[in-house]
């Protein structure tokens, strides 16, 4: 008797269980079926005002590691004392990357042989000032970078811009609903949600997969023209969603 009360009892919970679910379902479906979402991307144009360069050396083989080395470091610190010339600063200098590595010749007769070792490296520099991009290029080359490139043109603070290129996303997609609207015949209620999308658009001028490679004159203090550098501009992009009730 007690197992067919309990069975009962579980029948009326999984029953229960049923109606609740299917009413779910249904006021989601529902729900669904009144909305109407429309998106539109707002974008605003700016100057770049920050800049960033890979400057960076690699040394000739040498017969030593510690050859090698201290070839790289000097070159280095003296180019990191050009670029604090330039008024570079300390914070805006980093190094990304060193590599002390064998190198090795081979040949039919003799196999993989050790010819001596080579150091790499290379610093980001955060450039405020975008005319002293030229200088930084020339100076570095003449104290003994070899490996220049990847630069980057940003814009410092985009929080303004940001809120510009909002603005006018959020009105395109109020116009795109109000056409679409009028050429289908819905009849829009009240914005129930909006949502913003994150957009990272690529700078309109890209230099990331530039590389300059300049031999270092023979006579060190030889003066190299500067490069003329244009940053040209960047956009800010925002992308926003805007859900309508459905009359």
């Amino acid at each position: 008797m007690k197992k067919s009360y309990f069975s009962l009892a579980v029948l009326a919970i999984l029953a229960v269980a049923a109606i609740v679910l299917y009413a779910l379902y249904g006021a989601t479906r529902l729900n669904n079926q009144d909305r109407f979402s429309v998106t539109g991307t707002g974008t605003v144009y700016a100057k770049a005002d920050i800049a960033q360069l890979t400057v960076g050396l690699k040394t000739g083989v040498k017969a030593t590691a510690a050859q090698a080395t201290e070839e790289s470091t000097q070159k280095m610190n003296d180019i990191i004392g050009e670029l604090k010339k330039l008024d570079v600063e300390t914070k805006d200098i980093q190094t990304t990357d060193y590599r002390l590595s064998p190198v090795y010749n081979w040949t039919q007769d003799r196999g993989q042989q050790l010819q001596g070792y080579e150091v790499s490296q290379n610093v980001t520099v955060k450039i405020r000032d975008l005319e002293k991009i030229g200088d930084i290029i020339a100076k570095t080359t003449e104290k003994g970078a070899n490996q220049i490139g990847n630069i980057n043109f940003t814009i410092d603070d985009e929080y303004e811009l940001k809120n510009q290129a909002r603005q006018l996303a959020i009105e395109k997609a109020k116009e795109k609903a109000e056409m679409i609207a009028k050429e289908s015949g819905l009849k829009l209620g009240k914005i129930k949600n909006i949502y913003e999308n994150s957009v990272t658009p690529m700078p309109m001028y890209d230099y990331s997969n530039a590389k300059l490679e300049m031999a270092v004159p023979a006579g060190m203090g030889e003066a190299i023209a500067s490069p003329a550098i244009e940053a040209g501009q960047n956009q800010v992009k925002v992308e926003v969603t805007l859900m309508y009730e459905v009359k």
